[in-house]
């Protein structure tokens, strides 16, 4: 039986989320100072932030060498919004289970000490299941293969976007 996982767009999307961490980890290690944002989508991965083509192209290079290496821990990153979004969703459930528990007072606003502290221990659990997350589900480091097509660089103001398209052999 075929895994959604196992299709091939959504396997191209694990691939470059894999490579777009990668890279951030890259750039990061050279410049521990560098503020960047990455999305990624089934042709490649956009990264937001000021940094140079010329960075950008040698750290993707260094990101698809080294994964294909076999260095897989670069596909994950502590910072990814998949963390985020397992954090949003299991604070607001654990938030929501408070209110919702009986208790003697009615009034709801004596639930908020409840609903700080199921948040609190949620978000405790969240990070590690995020990272879970990701090495299981929304990244994939075989990327054996895989190749920079191009990278299109834009400016407006102050923000620098760039648009790197990859390539499966």
């Amino acid at each position: 039986m075929t895994s959604i996982l196992d299709l091939p767009i959504v396997a191209r999307v694990r691939r470059n989320h894999a490579v777009e961490h990668a890279t951030i980890h890259v750039l990061s290690a050279r410049n521990p100072h560098l503020r960047l944002m990455g999305r990624t989508g089934p042709s490649g991965f956009t990264l937001y932030g000021w940094v140079h083509t010329e960075e950008v192209a040698s750290a993707v290079a260094e990101a698809l060498n080294r994964l294909q290496a076999g260095e897989y821990h670069l596909a994950i990153h502590p910072h990814c919004g998949t963390n985020m979004v397992v954090g949003g969703m299991l604070a607001g459930l654990a938030a929501f289970a408070a209110l919702i528990f009986p208790r003697r007072s009615k009034w709801r606003l004596s639930r908020l000490p409840d609903m700080m502290l199921a948040t609190m221990l949620t978000l405790l659990v969240a990070q590690p299941l995020g990272l879970i997350l990701q090495e299981r589900v929304t990244t994939s480091p075989e990327v054996r293969g895989m190749f920079v097509r191009r990278i299109n660089r834009q400016q407006w103001g102050r923000l620098v976007v760039h648009e790197v398209i990859l390539g499966q052999e």
